[in-house]
């Protein structure tokens, strides 16, 4: 018997290689795509395209978990605390608007929640959160190489300078939401 009730949110937080490793590690979540959205370019966009900050799309995981494991809400918990919502189109070195804090909504209940959460972790941070929330027009699915990134190049400095930390923290601040 299936019980599953499975939802899918989509959400930026600069660089997709960093949100991907950090849901890839959190219970109930059964698929992390990473990919663009958001842009206004037309037809499926390129990493090299996305680089350029010309087509206006981010960096954007889509994730696929069961809301009977972990809610909506606790998954924008964990993606509002594990990157910076503070800084405008940048997390640490990474900078453009394809690195742009956001949360794409899928329906007014996640548009609801996502406006509830962003407002309650804004608490805890010295500076106004920045992130933007908009409804979700289309998610196009990134390069190959560009899926499971960290699991694969985990020697690579970006990610042992940059994602790993990522994961200290998430390990430190949700060790109940983890696999």
């Amino acid at each position: 018997m299936n019980n599953k009730n499975v939802q899918t949110a989509t959400v930026g937080g600069g660089c997709f290689w960093c949100t991907e490793a950090v849901f890839k590690e959190v219970k109930g979540v059964e698929k992390v795509v990473s990919g663009y959205s958001g842009g206004n370019a037309p037809g499926h966009p390129t990493y090299r395209e996305i680089c350029s900050g010309l087509t206006g799309h981010a960096e954007v995981i889509q994730i696929t978990f069961d809301v009977n494991i972990i809610s909506y809400e606790d998954i924008l918990i964990i993606f509002m605390t594990t990157h910076d919502p503070t800084t405008l189109n940048r997390q640490g070195a990474d900078r453009g608007t394809q690195y742009r804090s956001v949360i794409y909504y899928h329906d007014n209940t996640q548009k609801e929640i996502a406006e509830i959460v962003v407002k309650e972790v804004a608490a805890y941070y010295d500076n106004p959160i920045v992130t933007e929330i908009s409804t979700l027009d289309a998610f196009y699915e990134a390069e190959k190489e560009h899926q499971d990134y960290y699991r694969n190049n985990q020697e690579q400095g970006y990610c042992s300078f940059v994602i790993t930390p990522k994961l200290a923290k998430l390990r430190k601040l949700h060790a109940d939401k983890l696999k």
